[in-house]
């Protein structure tokens, strides 16, 4: 290995144990006050049938299988050993952009860590799916805290890739890999989503989450001229963020975009956090990472992420 690549690795192990410490924080805090899992619910799956005995509670009866045997059988469940998470992770071209201090590929890292320290502590399994225009890496989901660091370190070291990125194609796969109910946790900007039918069939089958990442620039452009590059096309173009017109229809057609995306996953009963990127962490970087995290910490804690099946 040259130097270089030695210290390349050495900044990448560094950014990776800053985020672990950031994570441990928001994992102490989201599990304070009693709460003993992050992603909670009924925390029992599926068993078998066996014939109705006396005491048995009438609503566990399964009437299909009472119909095909002409005697009454009821559903037996056990209590689920662990959970199964996997995070869809963005890493395409629109993922390097953002006038932000964190950047948007440094949000996504610092989301999963946060996520998977937390499921790790309650003996859950954390697996990673990054994707651009198709799928980059995928990492089984496995327990342990150092399976988890891994998958923070793929999620955060990963090459960004050229093009769009194809979310509706992500799900597909994650469709055809999760044999069991599971929680899937998507990460993007969402810069180029388009609803498809396997956002909603992923949405049937598992509890899918969406994390929607919001640079600073979406809320406004700084007011000055720009030179922008698209990050999909390398094409470049001059923006006159000063101009109040230029202001106005930026803001018409984020709201458009937003309006898109949430309309979609609304129709597919999809849950969605926004989290919104800092946009100068100074001194107080840990302050704000907590303050962007926040979101996260209200959503799973207000009990809205069940377990499967729940």
């Amino acid at each position: 290995m040259d130097a270089p690549q030695r210290s390349d690795l050495a900044t990448l192990l560094a950014e990776v144990r800053r985020i672990e410490v950031q994570a441990a924080r928001f994992a102490r805090d989201a599990l304070s006050g009693g709460k003993h899992a992050l992603f909670r619910g009924a925390g029992v799956e599926f068993a078998d049938v066996r014939e109705y005995a006396a005491g048995d509670d009438r609503r566990s009866v399964d009437w299909n299988v009472t119909a095909r045997m002409g005697r009454p059988f009821v559903r037996r469940f056990v209590d689920e050993r662990e959970l199964r998470i996997l995070f869809l992770v963005d890493v395409s071209a629109t993922m390097d952009g953002g006038f932000g201090a964190l950047g948007l590929r440094g949000a996504a890292a610092r989301v999963v860590a946060s996520l998977a320290l937390s499921a790790i502590e309650s003996g859950d399994r954390v697996g990673l799916l990054a994707f651009d225009e198709g799928v980059r890496r995928y990492v089984r989901p496995e327990k342990g805290r150092r399976h988890a660091l891994g998958v923070v370190r793929e999620a955060l070291a990963l090459p960004t890739g050229q093009g769009a990125a194809d979310i509706g194609g992500a799900m597909e796969v994650a469709l055809r890999l999760l044999r069991r109910r599971s929680i899937v946790v998507l990460v993007s900007d969402f810069a180029n989503f388009a609803p498809s039918g396997a956002l909603s069939a992923l949405a049937r089958r598992h509890d899918l989450v969406a994390v929607r990442l919001l640079p600073p620039e979406l809320f406004a452009l700084p007011p000055m001229a720009l030179l922008l590059r698209d990050p999909v096309s390398g094409n470049l173009r001059t923006v006159d963020g000063a101009s109040a017109r230029v202001q106005a229809q930026y803001q018409t057609d984020v709201a458009d975009w937003r309006e898109r995306v949430d309309g979609a996953l609304a129709h597919a009963r999809v849950d969605c956090v926004d989290v919104t990127l800092p946009l100068d962490p100074l001194d107080g970087e840990d302050a704000d990472v907590r303050a962007m995290l926040a979101p996260l910490a209200r959503y799973f804690r207000g009990g809205a992420a069940r377990r499967p099946g729940a």
